[in-house]
């Protein structure tokens, strides 16, 4: 046996922990954040859109790139990822 298997992660309180999981906020650019940041209202794509002073196939483009830099797959979890993040 490895005594690799018995060194935890960076950051964990005990052997066989899940890793903390640290978002990936740096990474996000300041309009994606903004974005994100109006994923969390009741408002369409569009309204984004027209708030921003973009297109909605802009805003598609930016929600699609912070989906995949947040590694969620839709809007709710997206939301839910920025409340966990603290950026709401």
């Amino acid at each position: 046996m490895s005594n690799l298997a018995l060194v935890p992660e960076p950051g964990c309180t005990e052997p066989g922990a899940e890793p903390p999981i640290e978002p990936p906020v740096t990474s996000l650019t300041r309009r994606e954040l903004i974005v994100l940041d109006n994923l969390a209202e009741d408002v369409t794509l569009e309204a984004i859109a027209s708030k921003l002073w973009v297109s909605r196939n802009t805003v598609k483009s930016q929600v699609r790139s912070v989906y995949r830099k947040i590694g969620v797959g839709t809007r709710a979890d997206a939301v839910a990822w920025a409340n966990a993040a603290g950026l709401r």
